[in-house]
């Protein structure tokens, strides 16, 4: 990432741009309770911090198919009323974005999380004016993958050339995603990834947002 210069900063949500545990972790529970099935342990419900909510009941928690599938109705049912808004963002995240759009940057938000909830969230926040594109999947199970989140943001953006596009985001989905999609990656230490994640991949790490912005803005060409 030496020397790149960087016009399109791409965020993911939960665990980069607000703390939202609380919300994700009480709907899970609540879609436990409804399915009359048994919680996981915490340190289960924590791995659902970040994936695609199919692939968290599906894959980490092990339900079977139909049950997953009832799940996310559930989970989302709670979260459209309630769990959306048991969120904050994190300190510091308006400075840094306040930093990044004054040094002339195009940002954007790319979260697996439906678009819709990530709208509201952003807009009762006051940070939706920071992004020319807010991307996320769809309600229908479309663009339910990371990579095809990104794919979608670079399209409404306009954005043909890859290499001048930054993804940040917090979890290992985040940094897969974006080299499938062909974009460099900075890892946010602050959030949801489990002990080691993210330095097993060959990213730049930030501690801070101060040091996200600094990697960014003084550490590369722009």
């Amino acid at each position: 990432m030496k020397d790149k210069t960087y016009r399109y900063i791409l965020f993911d949500l939960d665990g980069t741009l607000t703390d939202s545990e609380e919300g994700i972790i009480a709907c899970a529970l609540h879609a436990f309770r409804e399915l009359g099935k048994p919680a996981p342990p915490m340190s289960t419900l924590r791995k659902m911090l970040g994936p695609p909510l199919y692939k968290s009941f599906r894959e980490i928690c092990g339900l079977p198919e139909d049950e997953a599938k009832r799940a996310v109705k559930v989970y989302r049912e709670r979260y459209a009323d309630v769990g959306l808004f048991e969120n904050k963002p994190y300190e510091g995240v308006t400075e840094m974005l306040s930093a990044l759009r004054d040094a002339g940057l195009t940002l954007a938000v790319s979260t697996c999380k439906p678009e819709p909830f990530a709208v509201r969230i952003l807009e009762k926040f006051g940070l939706s004016g920071y992004f020319a594109a807010v991307t996320g999947s769809g309600l229908d199970g479309s663009l339910d993958s990371k990579v095809e989140v990104i794919e979608e943001t670079l399209s409404r953006l306009g954005c043909k050339d890859k290499t001048c596009v930054l993804m940040v985001g917090d979890r290992k989905y985040d940094i897969e995603g974006a080299a499938a999609a062909g974009v460099d990656c900075i890892g946010a230490r602050w959030g949801y990834a489990q002990e080691g994640e993210l330095e097993s991949y060959d990213v730049p790490l930030a501690e801070s947002f101060s040091k996200l912005t600094e990697l960014i803005i003084k550490g590369h060409s722009l």
